[in-house]
């Protein structure tokens, strides 16, 4: 049925109610709608009492289809009074089609109507019945005319149409208009010649506005604009009038934009649409801004449409390269291209994809810029901290962020949830469960694909109680479950430490409940406060999503609980690897199918020469990547236009026994592949060629099809599009091919610092921090204490007469030989105190070496090398040390030879006049120095005042005393003395005031509360307030005790100061001892001087 302006309505609904669905079928016809113009009307309700719902074709299309269109009536709220009410309205009611009731006008719907069904009634039919409930108003039809619209499209720089200007039709105006759409933010559209000789016209698209230009004599006459966005690949209308001396442009009608001005226009005799003839070809069009490139239709000069049939048969105008009745513009970015959420715009000939944001990189968004897991994060040398991890690389699982835990030897993954406190909780009335969910900071896909990749995950549960029974027996009920696993989770009826099924705590599974009868501490309900905890490390039931507490109502129930963060180690992808000993072994696994998009990547180490790391076949299409000599990777392939080859060239040899990262991604836009961290090498995949890669045959890994060009070495960590190849599996049942391969530190050994040694694991490779100062996954942590007055820190060096002996002490704790022709000395330090001794080494033959500072805050050496003779003093040019500021020291003895350097100044050279041995040394002393028999005369006043301050990576050779104290108090030959505190003050950070902190919330600790009942309420005992008290004691008795040895020090010290008045020895003047502290000095002291 055609509609003109016109309408028809339904006078009466069939059930008298306007409640109901309209089904119809439409087709629009001239003229079209254009975007941002306002849709006409399609159907309308309207009722007796003058309330009105209307439909209109907002989605209907200017393109000329039949679109398929269903919409619902539903009966709406009413408010009377201030009260609501629901209901339908009754009847009588109309149904209007086409336009509002009574009403004609240019927003009527004009097009063709077909299958108007409303609630099961057929309108066509009724109105072909001539039903009385169907009325007609004006022109209706069962017909509908095909309207004819040809267009033309623009493809290159060389097309242009040409048409003739009638300026007798109109001497003093100009009226031209059509329609255009493209993908290209500029380009000519409109040009031509005014009848006065030098002006020139130009209609063109910049920066994807509509621009009119007027030139003559060399300037502008004229500038407007109009419009935005215009290349959006839709119709366009153009409009160009100028009468009565007004000139104006206008797209889209007035809904997309006007512009006007005062100057009267006429045109030549020639106007040119889309470009300009060739050079030679005519001198009366200039083109400035660029060709265009798109589709042009309903061409009108003067309201007269353009046939541009008759210009296809040369009979009007003339054109080059045009593409005439059809539109030749390309939609590229539907459907997109564009992965993860990119973003994807396009030119006439290519597309493009925006991924800021998106967390993926590439042509079209499809590789992750972010790690697996924090294993990979750590194999490139990162410390602790949070980081975006990517499970499944390219695949559809979105990037998350998670805290990676680098301290210990296995690298922790730390996923959060809502509730990581100890939460207390305490009866309520009514109240007979008390239940918890747990909500992640990751999405559930995410959540179980960390769990399922990791090598071991595990989650603390902890309840706290007094008279609050956890499971009961193993034959009743329990008062108290959770639920863990995928989804919302399984109830779970045992308990941290416990066995899945077994219904009981840890303490049942190790036989040590605090009632024999029962499985669980809690569950022998005594009025003192007891305790079930453990770790889950069933994968299967993790993480933990809910928590269900039972026995909580009785009066003098109270209890406490905490769910830990889900905490995961190991990859079982990064690590997956396989060994090809043989050029003519293999692994084979299915097919690979990357039609549009394909990603691999894989790690390889090799001493051969060269070798196919991996092939798949198809009948024509295939990819292959291989060592193609030792210094190039290949990356070969064919989608139906021939072989293409993408190489990277690396500097060094590829077959030195080390890993190597490949990654290698074809798309529909450009093949690329990346060495290592070598510039990525990438070529574009051909215009308007093949797109899917089709591939058939079984994917060869370590070898070809034809068994040649093998591989011998090691494949680890292969994945395609982000899913993981279980080569060890494969490798365990193929002949020529071991799971497994060994050997990483030859690649990963740089990354342990500090003289850590690189232990090789069979994942792996594992920081020996033995024979260094520090500590930590890379031994890069520092190890510093906070010294006061009365700290000391002696380790004990081998006995003469124990040198034969065998030691199976820790690498810390090593002996170091008993003479030594050199040394090896180094430590950082912090203090405003001078003078000061930092370090002192005693030998049984009264040979010494000291490290201190003067009383000018410059850095003395002492060697005493012969007991005989006094000591030698080595002065550092350096000055202002004491300047509460990490400074590092090292000293390095070879013979007689000595280098010092401090921080990063230049070294300085000394010779000493010794024999150059240092003879069965006894003892290392860091702060203060108790036994006087041990320390030189000239050092003894200063040794016996302590230091105070920081000290940090202490060395001695092999010997780190510092760390020894602190770390291995108990396997190691060192004694400590007095306060010693583990402290972060040999830090760089903690030198910057301003440096940002690691702070560690208290949630992440068993035993802390949150923000439930406080747990000093909830967990105080008696024996605890006695401890409390006992503490406070103890702590006021040890106070008073120092405080009485330090003024006793004092008095000693200056009645010693008063025995050596006068008495001055030259070496001893730079020792005068100042007291320069300021705020962040641990303690303060009195400014006296002490003459030594």
């Amino acid at each position: 049925m055609l509609l003109g302006r016109s309408y028809h309505k339904l006078n009466d609904s069939p059930s008298g109610k306007v409640c109901g669905q309209i089904c119809l079928y439409c087709r629009k016809v001239l003229p079209p709608l254009h975007p941002g113009a306002s849709p006409p009307s399609a159907a309308c309700w309207t009722t007796s009492s003058g309330t009105a719902w209307r439909w209109s074709g907002a989605a209907l299309s200017s393109t000329s289809r039949w679109t398929n269109t269903r919409s619902g009536f539903g009966c709406p709220r009413r408010s009377t009074a201030g009260r609501r009410s629901r209901g339908c309205l009754s009847s009588p009611a109309q149904l209007s089609v086409g336009a509002a009731r009574g009403l004609v006008s240019e927003r009527n719907f004009r097009g063709c109507l077909e299958n108007l069904v409303y609630n099961g009634l057929d309108l066509m039919e009724s109105l072909r019945n001539k039903e009385r409930r169907v009325t007609v108003v004006g022109n209706v039809t069962f017909s509908c005319a095909e309207s004819v619209s040809v267009a033309v499209t623009f493809p290159g720089p060389q097309s242009f149409l040409q048409l003739p200007w009638a300026t007798s039709s109109s001497p003093e105006g100009v009226s031209v208009g059509f329609q255009f759409r493209t993908w290209n933010d500029a380009g000519l559209l409109l040009t031509f010649d005014l009848p006065e000789e030098g002006g020139v016209v130009w209609l063109y698209l910049s920066e994807a506005r509509l621009r009119l230009q007027i030139r003559k004599g060399g300037r502008a006459l004229l500038e407007l604009s109009a419009g935005s966005a215009l290349n959006d690949g839709q119709w366009h209308s153009v409009e160009l009038t100028s009468r009565r001396g007004r000139l104006t442009i206008a797209v889209d009608t007035e809904e997309g934009g006007v512009a006007h001005a005062g100057l009267p226009v006429s045109a030549g005799s020639q106007l040119f649409f889309g470009g300009c003839p060739a050079a030679e070809d005519s001198q009366e069009c200039k083109n400035p801004f660029g060709v265009f490139q798109g589709c042009m239709r309903l061409l009108r000069l003067e309201d007269q449409p353009v046939d541009l049939i008759r210009v296809q048969q040369r009979l009007l105008g003339n054109y080059s390269h045009l593409q005439i009745d059809m539109c030749g513009i390309i939609d590229r970015c539907s459907p997109s291209r564009c992965e993860h959420g990119g973003r994807c715009s396009q030119s006439w000939s290519v597309f493009r994809c925006n991924c800021s944001a998106s967390g993926y990189s590439g042509a079209t968004c499809h590789s992750s810029v972010y790690e697996q897991s924090c294993e990979a994060y750590k194999h490139n040398g990162n410390t602790s901290g949070h980081f975006y991890i990517d499970v499944d690389g390219s695949g559809p699982i979105g990037p998350q962020l998670v805290y990676c835990n680098m301290t210990e030897e296995n690298t922790w993954m730390v996923i959060r949830h809502n509730n990581t406190q100890l939460t207390g909780v305490r009866p309520s009335a009514g109240v007979d469960q008390h239940s918890v969910h747990f909500d992640y900071s990751t999405e559930e896909e995410q959540l179980l694909a960390v769990i399922s990749q990791s090598e071991h995950c595990e989650q603390e549960l902890s309840y706290r109680c007094r008279k609050s029974r956890l499971l009961n027996t193993p034959e009743g009920s329990p008062f108290s479950w959770w639920l863990g696993g995928p989804g919302s989770g399984r109830v779970q009826t045992y308990w941290g430490g416990a066995q899945p099924g077994s219904r009981q705590c840890a303490c049942g599974l190790q036989g040590d409940c605090v009632d024999p009868q029962h499985y669980c501490n809690c569950d022998a309900d005594r009025a003192e406060w007891a305790e079930d905890s453990g770790l889950l490390t069933h994968e299967e039931s993790l993480p933990v999503r809910s928590l269900v507490l039972g026995d909580i109502q009785r009066a003098v129930s109270e209890a406490a609980y905490r769910v830990g963060p889900l905490r995961c180690y190991g990859d079982k992808n990064f690590w997956n690897a396989a060994f090809f000993d043989k050029e003519t072994s293999y692994l084979h696994f299915p097919t690979f199918h990357g039609e549009l998009s394909a990603d691999i990547s894989f790690l390889f180490k090799t001493t051969a020469p060269s070798g196919v790391f991996l092939e798949n076949l198809g009948i024509k299409d295939f990819i292959r990547i291989e060592l193609s000599s030792p210094t190039r990777v290949a990356f070969s392939l064919d989608v139906g236009d021939g072989p293409l080859e993408v190489r990277v060239e690396s500097a060094v040899p590829l077959n030195d026994d080390r890993w190597h990262r490949v990654r290698a991604e074809r798309n529909v836009m450009e093949t690329s592949l990346r060495l290592d961290g070598l510039p990525v090498a990438r070529r574009g995949a051909p215009a308007d060629g093949h797109l899917h890669l089709q591939l058939n045959s079984q994917l060869f890994v370590g070898g070809t099809a034809s068994r040649q060009k093998g591989f011998r070495g090691c494949i680890r960590a292969l994945q395609l599009n982000g899913v993981t190849l279980d080569l060890e599996e494969r490798a365990s049942i193929t002949p020529g091919v071991r799971a497994g391969c060994p050997g990483h530190c030859s690649s990963y050994g740089s990354l342990c610092r500090n003289r850590g040694r690189c232990a090789e694991r069979a994942n792996g490779f594992l920081c020996d921090c033995g024979l260094s100062a520090y500590t930590g996954a890379f031994c890069h942590t520092e190890v510093s204490a906070s010294f006061l007055p009365g700290t000391t820190v002696s380790y004990t060096f081998k006995q003469p007469h124990e040198s034969g002996r065998n030691s199976s002490a820790r690498p810390s704790s090593i002996y170091s030989d008993t003479t030594l022709r050199g040394e090896d000395v180094s430590l950082s330090f912090r203090t405003t105190q001078s003078p000061a001794l930092l370090l002192y080494v005693s030998s049984h033959r009264g040979e010494s070496l000291a490290l201190l500072l003067n009383k000018h805050e410059a850095l003395e050496v002492r060697y005493k090398l012969d007991g005989s003779r006094g000591a030698e003093v080595l002065r550092s040019g350096g000055r202002s040390l004491a300047d509460g500021r990490l400074h590092a020291v090292s000293v390095r003895r070879r013979a007689d030879a000595v280098t010092l350097q401090i921080d990063r100044r230049p070294k300085e050279d000394f010779n000493l006049t010794a024999d150059g041995e240092f003879n069965a040394i006894r003892s290392l002393v860091l702060g203060r120095v108790h036994d006087s028999e041990d320390v030189d005369p000239d050092l003894s006043r200063l040794a016996s005042l302590g230091f105070t301050g920081c000290l940090s990576v202490v060395r001695f050779n092999s010997v780190s005393p510092l760390k020894a104290a602190l770390l291995h108090p108990h396997t190691s030959p060192v004694v400590v003395t007095g306060p010693l505190v583990r402290s972060t003050c040999g830090s760089s950070a903690s030198a910057n005031p301003h440096a940002a902190q690691d702070t560690r919330h208290l949630s992440d600790r068993p035993g802390s509360v949150g923000s439930g009942q406080p747990l000093v309420n909830a967990v105080r005992t008696d024996s605890a307030l006695i401890g409390g008290l006992i503490a406070v004691a103890i702590f006021v008795l040890a106070s008073g005790l120092a405080i009485t040895a330090r003024f006793l020090c004092r008095r000693k010290g200056t009645y010693r100061n008063q025995e050596a008045e006068g008495v001055k020895r030259e070496d001893s003047q730079d020792l005068t001892f100042t007291s320069q502290r300021d705020s962040q000095s641990v303690s303060t002291e009195n400014p006296k001087e002490y003459f030594i």
